[in-house]
């Protein structure tokens, strides 16, 4: 089975991979941290690799690394479970994964968590300035909407209703804090999502759906495509 058939890079051997060409390997980055009560630690990985796979989908020349589940998440730490590999390291990271993959046409970095968007630019810059072809994606969820939806509010309780419905726990979605990114800044500094949020939520699960869900999504994978197709210098 040859790499049409396939889109993931740990489904293949060195020979095949040696076979498919030079393709853009899309490496999908999240991170294990709180979103609220009720949804998984997971939640930005799971969003991440669903948009690469929505990618090597749209675009031909996709393949799909595995996801590095840590990233910056710092300000997650006064709640149980988060796990945090901080800017710096996750920065060296990507800087060293993307130069040992010169075996490829370009590495694009899609990330599931916001938190993750400082060191990825730093990356970036430190690899194109090195003449390797690298770039960093990741969504804007408040910008798709109410801008007090910020974290595991109504979006991304609808992007995991489509996605892993089993998942999320409805019975315990509560409303958290209802401020935009500006008024919890302070907070946020001083004292991370908990000094902001006692239950981890910036927003408001309640309404949510598999339909939002999967519109939000689409949105999501179309911007993408295009961020990426303009990268590649297509039309």
């Amino acid at each position: 089975m040859g790499v049409a058939e396939l889109t993931g890079l740990s489904e293949l051997s060195w020979p095949e991979v040696e076979m498919s060409g030079r393709p853009v390997l899309a490496v999908p980055l999240g991170s294990t941290e709180q979103h609220g009560p009720h949804l998984p630690l997971g939640t930005d990985t799971v969003v991440a690799e669903e948009l690469c796979r929505r990618l090597a989908d749209l675009k031909p020349g996709i393949l799909i690394a595995p996801a590095l589940p840590y990233g910056s998440s710092g300000e997650h730490a006064g709640f149980a479970g988060t796990l945090s590999i901080g800017q710096q390291a996750l920065e060296t990271v990507v800087v060293e994964l993307v130069r040992s993959s010169d075996r490829f046409a370009g590495v694009v970095l899609v990330s599931g968590h916001g938190g993750n968007a400082e060191p990825l630019a730093r990356a970036c810059r430190r690899l194109t300035g090195e003449g390797r072809r690298a770039m960093a994606w990741w969504p804007t969820v408040g910008d798709l909407g109410d801008p007090t939806d910020l974290h595991a509010g109504r979006l991304e309780t609808s992007m995991m209703l489509a996605l892993r419905p089993r998942q999320v726990k409805l019975a315990a979605a509560t409303a958290g804090a209802r401020v935009t990114m500006t008024e919890a800044a302070s907070g946020l500094r001083s004292g991370g999502v908990r000094a902001v949020s006692a239950n981890g939520v910036l927003g408001d699960p309640a309404g949510a759906s598999a339909e939002e869900g999967g519109r939000i999504l689409d949105v999501m994978a179309k911007d993408l495509v295009s961020r990426v197709r303009a990268w590649a210098g297509e039309r």
